[in-house]
């Protein structure tokens, strides 16, 4: 018979630290009078933590029987910090487990073995690969990963190797139950029916990657990932008990301290741009998740274990499904945030973004970066007279549409700042260029 793993407040507590005082460890410093070389003569061996407890949210989904707490819980964390842990969310202790045997035991196989798996073709049901963005990316990370496509369909059975096998498959199906109910929660949590996100299909794909970190004989130099934030709706992690994933939060590098059996669950870039299905329309609902920034440190000493579970849309080339806000979520006073566009161009000018860390691809598809950069950018250039208001034809004036797909942000600063230049000491034959029409 399995159980399910129940989790304390005081289990919490002692494993995110937040018994250490710090208010009172700055109060007794200070009140020593001795300085830092007072620490120093004491025999002080380990600088002391920067914070007095791990801030990331810790969410009991089974804590308590109103469910409007749970709720507006997950409501804080996804609009505060993106981030937030759950415990007693269901499944047993032995899965959890049981997953991370499994990642460990294919990782570790032999490489003969191993090698049969390793492809750069992301299409396939499962493949084994190492740094995802080798080729275009800012650095190489320190980390191995296999990815597996968990729904709407998964691998045949002879394409996913025996050491992990069976477990993928079981751990798969309690993710995608609590993904549904994670949904339920957001969706509550944004003040729609229980059902709105699940029956608009946020859950209708997972893709389940299994990492593998090493031990780094040089963890200071490298990362096991680099600043990012994910692709898709949601993600739900199982951490090992190593450490090494953080947040950035209010411009400062949070650990998300492991707790035993719980969960870490983080808002990705297309909930915090609300990305839903209703019939053939995708709607954008207008920013009030976070999709917040993460990496993780490359461990020392010991192989570091997690297993990230992605919900995404599983089709990405789809162009006839546009993206806008749903209704619901704008007001005069919440306006649109983001413009129209498709999971394609997404897709595209995520991938452009990858190679700069810490860049966002949702930044180039909001509203207010748009009207700020020459949203709708016509640039009227008088070749006589350097001045488009005083032509007399408008044959003369040639007016240049610039195309802003597939660009990122930098690029659109580059526009902006050509615009600005008025042409003086370039000559006749350069002309004048001036912006005379941005879009409100």
């Amino acid at each position: 018979m399995q159980t399910t793993m129940s989790i304390s407040s005081q289990e919490v507590n002692s494993a995110n630290g937040s018994n250490y005082d710090r208010q009172s460890e700055l109060k007794a410093f200070d009140d020593s009078k001795s300085g830092v070389k007072g620490l120093v003569d004491a025999g002080l061996l380990k600088i002391p933590p920067t914070r007095s407890k791990d801030d990331i949210p810790i969410i009991d989904l089974q804590g308590t029987t109103h469910r409007g707490e749970v709720v507006e819980n997950v409501r804080h964390a996804a609009e505060n910090w993106g981030f937030f842990q759950i415990i007693n969310h269901g499944i047993p202790k032995r899965v959890l487990d049981e997953i991370i045997d499994g990642v460990r035991g294919f990782h570790e196989m032999e490489t003969e073995e191993k090698i049969k798996y390793y492809s750069r073709d992301h299409k396939k049901p499962f493949f084994y690969v190492s740094n995802f963005h080798l080729f275009t990316g800012d650095a190489a990370t320190w980390c191995d990963s296999f990815l597996s496509v968990m729904a709407p369909t998964r691998p045949q059975s002879e394409e996913v190797p025996t050491v992990c096998r069976e477990i993928l498959s079981e751990y798969s199906d309690h993710i995608i139950k609590l993904g549904f109910t994670l949904l339920e929660l957001f969706s509550e949590a944004l003040g729609l029916e229980p059902n709105h996100l699940r029956n608009l299909g946020c859950a209708q794909g997972l893709f389940l990657l299994g990492h593998y970190y090493p031990p780094c004989p040089e963890p200071e130099l490298t990362l096991g990932a680099n600043c990012h934030t994910d692709a898709g709706f949601f993600t739900i992690l199982l951490q090992d008990l190593l450490g090494g994933l953080q947040v950035l939060h209010q411009n400062d590098w949070v650990n998300v301290s492991p707790i035993p059996g719980a969960l870490v669950v983080n808002i990705s870039d297309l909930l915090q741009a609300r990305f839903v299905t209703i019939k053939p329309i995708y709607l954008v609902t207008n920013d009030k998740f976070k999709s917040a920034h993460h990496r993780v440190l490359a461990p020392k000493g010991k192989a570091r274990i997690s297993v990230g579970s992605f919900f995404r849309p599983f089709n990405d080339g789809i162009e006839s499904i546009i993206y806008r806000p749903i209704k619901e979520l704008v007001s005069e006073e919440n306006p649109c945030v983001y413009r129209d566009t498709n999971l394609k161009e997404y897709v595209a000018l995520r991938a452009k973004a990858v190679g700069m860390s810490g860049t966002s691809a949702l930044d180039v598809f909001k509203v207010e970066s748009m009207k700020a950069l020459l949203a709708w950018a016509y640039l009227y250039v008088d070749l006589e007279s350097n001045d488009p208001r005083k032509a007399k034809e408008p044959t003369i004036f040639k007016v240049l549409g610039v195309n802003f797909s597939g660009m990122i942000k930098d690029d659109l600063s580059n526009i902006k700042n050509i615009c600005e230049t008025t042409g003086e000491g370039s000559g006749k034959a350069a002309g004048r260029m001036m912006v005379i029409g941005v879009a409100e």
